[in-house]
């Protein structure tokens, strides 16, 4: 096990109706706020409705950034950023899924400096302050409320880019299971595999005696298998909401990698290609996963795929060779997602060729120089991946 520190500040409020505690929270940190959504969907389930009822309880005057996408892009961190400097914000709440939170980890920073945000992202400058801000989920599956990165995308260059600040650690993230009933279908799949996605690339490192780490890992990705299958067959069960928010929130949490670390290169992938493409990042995750499994199986690496097929599949070694007990856990997992619904090849997104695959593996080496740490990938290997996932 590698020397470790861990630190998490966030205060996580989690479970049925904690939707009521935003009142309480909130006026402990600002009394100017930036409330930050996606596309309206907030509005038409009653979550909008709950949320502003607690900011006119805490006595607070906020306004509005409505319209984060997915994948959210430069353009909207840059209006936040401009609503913040001219209203005099002093907390943001972001309400949403990943895309809501990362764009508002974005704003937190650049709203602090005259920099250009997008050096901030790329790591050319330095963060030196922060706007505090709370999250409230409405879509599981990225684990952004617990997390120190985001990811943003620059539609002008086509540049999807990660970055880590010490500001982008919510002051409060609230996960109530409540909020989530009425997500539909689509999306549910999306944020179970991302999940699921995480917690994987936890599971694929070299690291030594980690034996505790690894069975909690097995657990949760069990458990997450199960209780998907269980919840796309009954999208209003706030148990299977519950269970699935969880194992989002904890994936993210820096608790599950202790003392080593995961692998991330399908993680590099996705984000290039989703950047070339603006394809959904589960859907990409779901497509490019057991692809890289399958291109990275060899001889030596051999046993962590024999456990992961028995421990989480629970295949039968019985009279076959590690490498047979290792691909039938690959088939394991890719037939699970499909049988979700998840997309298995890029033509879900309507890429039928490999005429941007050259320009996805340039992206994904000039963000990730250093691309995987379980399997060490470079360009040709990128390109062999996507070809794969056709």
């Amino acid at each position: 096990m590698q020397p470790f520190m861990y630190y998490n500040p966030t205060k996580l409020l989690f479970g049925k109706d904690q939707i009521n505690q935003l009142s309480n929270e909130i006026g402990k940190y600002g009394r100017k706020i930036l409330l930050v959504y996606g596309g309206g969907s907030i509005k038409r389930n009653g979550v909008y409705e709950k949320i502003t009822y607690e900011l006119k309880k805490a006595n607070v005057e906020w306004v509005e950034l409505m319209g984060v996408a997915s994948n959210p892009k430069l353009s909207t961190v840059r209006r936040g950023i401009d609503i913040c400097k001219r209203e005099k914000i002093d907390f943001i709440l972001a309400v949403g899924g990943g895309s809501v939170i990362d764009c508002t980890k974005a704003i937190v920073v650049g709203a602090k400096t005259e920099a250009d945000v997008w050096n901030i992202i790329c790591r050319k400058t330095r963060a030196i302050d922060g706007i505090p801000y709370g999250s409230i989920v409405t879509l599981a599956g990225t684990g952004a409320e617990l997390s120190l990165s985001a990811v943003i995308s620059n539609e002008e260059t086509k540049e999807k880019r990660a970055f880590v600040s010490s500001f982008s650690r919510a002051k409060f993230s609230i996960v109530d299971p409540t909020l989530m009933i009425s997500v539909p279908k689509k999306h549910t799949i999306n944020g179970v595999v991302d999940t699921m996605s995480h917690l994987l690339e936890h599971y694929f490192h070299h690291g030594n005696n980690t034996n505790i780490q690894d069975e909690f890992l097995e657990a949760a990705l069990r458990n997450v298998a199960t209780t998907g299958t269980k919840l796309l067959q009954d999208l209003s069960n706030e148990s299977y909401r519950e269970t699935i928010a969880y194992a989002s929130s904890i994936a993210l949490s820096d608790q599950m990698n202790m003392g080593f670390v995961g692998d991330w290169g399908t993680h590099h992938i996705e984000h290039a290609l989703s950047a070339v493409h603006d394809i959904p990042h589960g859907g990409g995750m779901a497509i490019l996963f057991p692809k890289w499994m399958e291109y990275v199986l060899d001889d030596e690496n051999v046993s962590r795929f024999k456990r992961f097929a028995v421990n989480v599949f629970g295949v039968d070694p019985s009279g076959k060779s590690d490498k047979q007990v290792a691909q039938e856990g690959i088939e394991s997992l890719a037939n699970l997602w499909k049988e979700w619904g998840a997309p298995s090849s890029l033509e879900h997104y309507d890429i039928h060729d490999d005429k941007t695959f050259s320009l996805i593996a340039h992206k994904t080496m000039e963000t990730a120089p250093n691309c995987g740490n379980f399997r060490r990938l470079q360009k040709d290997d990128v390109l062999q991946i996507l070809q794969k996932s056709l």
